[in-house]
């Protein structure tokens, strides 16, 4: 009995849920460790994705019998470059952006309360289940509107912290760039044999799954968000390239981020002119078919192969468990769970059928 499956994925996560009790009972003592997490994951998690983003530079550097470090050097200086010019270009055009969405803000507040006192002068003619859920609705729509210059305040302050935060990022980014092909090594080295081989392989696809999934994704994120920007600036929407890049931002969530970026579109529309709602439904509406039809099935192809309702329901747990980062990180590591428990069911099989053949 203790070879078949069942039997040992029953004991798996048993054992998986005592220590997850035992750690929580525990976690008291685990507190510097959690500190020191906190304080290097975000710089850890920015290089893991510029590592990837930077390795096929990289690659094609050595391949040119460049010198490591005067390749990681000129891969540095093209960060800068991208960097500098993103400062003297865009910037100070969302910086003038943001300080006239935060100045609008009150006259965006007596607009709001217009629309609510409006809907509320209609709700009589409406059954009482949508007067109840139009009244929290607009009691929602007034407090947001109300909070909106706070919100910016505190996202620029927490930006601003974030930047500081972000001095340790270069230094990550060169150990992995220099030590990266020495994690396969070190790891397979604790095995041998055919284990040493299948370790080895699992790790070089889940190399290959986060690569899919990281350069993919923000690919499709950016070509998303110049397709909005292009389409909102065709229209005349005000805010267009803030409203891009809240768009680029949002689409790095699996699905769902094309949904969360309209809202604040929708909502700067519905301040301009009604009509222009209907335009900016539309430019959503085209950029996600080409996204969905064309960039994505070119760019990702099937490489993670998860339901889009699979999607859905991690983002939504995730989220519940662990906020912004669960969302942004649920379906990456629900990827590479899935590779590894694939390359676990294959390694099964080809035991069993190894073993078949010698009966």
């Amino acid at each position: 009995m203790t070879r078949k499956v069942w039997f040992q994925t029953a004991v798996a996560i048993i054992f998986t849920l005592v220590i997850i009790r035992l750690f929580i009972e525990l976690q008291g003592i685990f507190t510097p460790l959690f500190v020191v997490a906190q304080t290097i994951f975000l710089p850890l998690l920015i290089s893991g994705v510029l590592f990837y983003l930077t390795r096929p530079i990289l690659n094609f550097l050595l391949k040119k019998h460049f010198p490591k470090w005067a390749a990681i050097l000129l891969i540095f200086a093209l960060m800068a470059l991208l960097i500098w010019l993103f400062y003297i270009l865009i910037a100070p055009i969302v910086s003038k952006q943001i300080n006239s969405l935060v100045n609008n803000g009150p006259e965006i507040i007596g607009r709001v309360e217009e629309y609510v006192t409006y809907l509320l002068n209609q709700r009589e003619h409406l059954p009482n289940a949508v007067q109840e859920q139009l009244k929290s609705l607009t009691g929602q729509l007034t407090d947001w509107a109300s909070n909106l210059g706070s919100w910016i305040a505190s996202f620029l302050m927490g930006l601003v912290s974030g930047v500081i935060t972000l001095v340790l990022v270069p230094f990550f980014l060169i150990y992995i760039l220099i030590d990266h092909k020495k994690f396969a090594p070190f790891i397979a080295h604790f095995f041998s044999g055919a284990r040493k081989t299948w370790v080895r392989k699992t790790l070089h696809d889940v190399d290959k799954t986060l690569k899919s999934y990281i350069v993919g994704q923000l690919f499709v994120s950016f070509a998303v968000g110049v397709m909005l920007l292009i389409g909102y600036l065709i229209i005349g929407l005000d805010y267009a390239f803030l409203l891009a890049l809240i768009g680029i931002a949002a689409n790095i969530i699996p699905f769902l981020g094309p949904y969360i970026a309209v809202v604040p579109a929708i909502i700067i529309a519905l301040f301009q002119d009604p009509v222009m709602v209907l335009y900016v439904a539309l430019i959503m509406l085209v950029a996600q078919q080409i996204e969905g039809n064309l960039i994505t099935p070119n760019i990702m192809g099937n490489a993670l192969n998860v339901h889009p309702l699979t999607v859905i329901t991690l983002i939504l747990a995730a989220g519940n468990i662990a906020g912004i980062w669960g969302i942004l990180l649920a379906v990456p590591f629900y990827a590479v769970v899935k590779t590894i428990v694939t390359n676990i069911y294959s390694k099964r099989e080809e035991i069993e059928e190894t073993a078949t053949e010698d009966v």
